[in-house]
């Protein structure tokens, strides 16, 4: 027996075993004993395990990692469903000695070690029983997430460390453990944001991962027709099922307060009624966060690394966005971050006029372009009016040229499938004159008339190829896009500002001709059809182009593309 001071000065005793030490246990298994071996993966199966028997036997692991070879890929894995995570701090500092040790002298269980890891990017699975029915779901009530997400992260740098080729082998498991968009709220947002935080010590990653999350949140995006998003978010908002008067373009949102006549009818729901709506919301909102958090440096913006980022985005835009149907929300990731530097815009602006007037691009692509410098001239407050400007001249001075080839060719009649470009071109052109003319008139109202002259809008819609035939036909009653996340956009945005009488008047005079009482010369009067409202050529509207059925509304590739009738 020991005393009481030596009991407390002398070290605490191992955790009994049975089998011998690890060495000696793989020596025996190596020579077909395989008693002490199975009695070895029952101890570390144990779900009682204490925390001092793992540290013992992670100790021993770490000093024979050259004995778990291949064929002992059975025992490794039981090692990786250790429950590490959530222990002591020494176990998961052991743990994490023990997956550097094993990684660098058997490569051949790198992915396992990365399956595991990444199965972390998620709150844990529990069990609740309602009505003798098991629901599995996300625990959300987990208070050490949030440092587990940490470790989770230490425990990858930890493996890229000794593994360079990490990254390529990483890559194929963040696409696979990508969770199903019907899991939970908080399950998605937890395994983008650990996605987007891979990309801060795996640069190498950023634009696959970029381009995984965006397509996710497009998938999510089509899935969701507009139509039952904003009829649940009426039904949520406005029980009396009053209508609504908003508008539809490739950049719309729904505006802070809509105007019923003299009632302003303002939102107070901080969450999207729809499930996969508030879903789409959540996850927009980080990928925002992200953008803003990358871009700036101690709250100064970081002109490389914000140019690097944009780089990137582009990419991902161009893949994903511009093919992409009936997509609503996820584009405005480029709306946000161009609003950062003058120069982004303008750079994103070239990069699609370069897009629409290639002839060598898809007719489709063409189209999608043109409705995009279109509806972002129209809607980024962040662009000022001579960008505006230096914009609508290059667009009706192609329009013209265009004009000018075809008035003596055998195609000079009006047909979206040989014009699809000039048309989406028109649309642009007019989509940005209705949103930004008080901006061209202010000032000088006699020189900003005089600019808009000088851009003869009039041989343009009286030209054979009759192009507002195709870009003004009737709306009634379309909604806004409506998120949360749309906080963020706010800002930036411009919004439709109905013409005055005064503006009306003076927007007549210059006129002298072409003045009919049809619905075509409404855009040269400056007034708004009765039956159809000027925000028809807004680019967004799937019917004004398509005649689609109305759950087809605000898709950024065919709603912006013009298609034969």
């Amino acid at each position: 027996m020991l005393g009481g001071d030596e009991f407390i000065s002398s070290p605490p005793r191992k955790t009994v075993r049975f089998g011998g030490t690890l060495t000696e246990i793989l020596l025996k298994y190596e020579k077909g004993d395989t008693t002490d071996f199975e009695l070895l993966k029952h101890q570390l199966s144990d779900p009682d395990i204490k925390d001092a028997q793992i540290i013992n036997w992670l100790h021993e692991f770490r000093a024979s990692v050259a004995y778990l070879t291949k064929e002992l890929e059975q025992l490794v894995s039981i090692l990786l469903k250790l429950p590490w995570l959530r222990r002591s701090r020494e176990v998961v500092e052991e743990y994490l000695g023990f997956l550097g040790n094993l990684v660098s002298a058997q490569t051949v269980h790198l992915r396992p070690c990365l399956r595991m890891i990444v199965s972390q990017f998620v709150p844990p699975r529990i069990t609740i029983r309602e009505d003798d029915v098991d629901i599995s779901d996300s625990d959300d009530d987990d208070e050490n997430l949030s440092d587990n997400f940490n470790t989770c992260h230490r425990a990858l740098q930890t493996v890229a460390t000794y593994v360079p080729s990490t990254p390529q082998f990483l890559m194929p498991i963040l696409v696979e453990n990508f969770p199903f968009i019907n899991k939970s709220e908080r399950t998605l947002e937890c395994y983008v944001h650990n996605l987007l935080r891979v990309t801060v010590y795996l640069p190498t990653l950023r634009l696959p991962i970029l381009e995984l999350i965006i397509e996710k949140l497009l998938k999510l995006d089509v899935s969701t027709p507009q139509q039952d998003i904003e009829d649940a978010e009426e039904t949520a908002n406005n029980p009396d099922n009053e209508e609504k008067s908003t508008e539809e373009g490739l950049f719309d949102m729904e505006e802070d307060e809509e105007r019923k006549g003299d009632k302003a009818v303002s939102s107070t729901s901080e969450r999207m009624a729809h499930p996969l709506a508030e879903r789409l919301d959540v996850l927009m909102t980080i990928l925002f966060s992200y953008i803003k958090d990358i871009c700036h440096v101690g709250g100064k913006l970081d002109i490389n690394r914000t140019k690097d980022l944009y780089r990137d985005l582009v990419s991902v835009f161009d893949k994903l966005i511009l093919p992409t149907h009936a997509s609503c929300h996820v584009q405005y990731f480029m709306f946000y971050i161009c609003s950062f530097k003058l120069g982004l815009a303008e750079a994103f602006l070239d990069h699609l006029w370069k897009k629409l007037h290639d002839p060598n691009n898809p007719s489709v692509i063409r189209q999608t372009a043109g409705s995009y410098i279109g509806s972002f001239l129209a809607r980024a407050k962040f662009i000022p009016v001579v960008t505006v400007k230096a914009c609508l001249d290059l667009l009706v001075n192609w329009l013209h040229k265009y004009i000018d080839n075809q008035d003596t060719g055998a195609n000079a009649y009006c047909d979206v499938a040989l014009h699809g470009p000039f048309y989406s071109t028109c649309q642009a052109a007019f989509y940005t004159l209705i949103f930004r003319h008080k901006q061209l008139l202010d000032g000088n109202l006699r020189k900003g008339l005089s600019y808009l002259q000088s851009l003869n809008f009039e041989r343009i819609v009286m030209c054979q190829l009759n192009p507002l035939k195709i870009c003004i036909p009737s709306i009634v009653n379309l909604f806004a896009a409506i998120t949360r996340s749309k906080k963020t956009i706010d800002p930036f945005y411009q919004f439709w500002e109905e013409l005055s009488a005064e503006d009306l008047e003076n927007l007549k005079k210059p006129i002298k001709k072409g003045t009919s009482e049809d619905e075509d010369d409404d855009f040269l009067r400056g007034e708004t059809p009765q039956n159809d409202g000027v925000i028809g050529i807004a680019p967004n509207s799937y019917e004004s182009n398509t005649r689609s059925p109305v759950s087809s509304i605000g898709s950024p590739s065919d709603c912006f593309v013009l298609y034969p009738q």
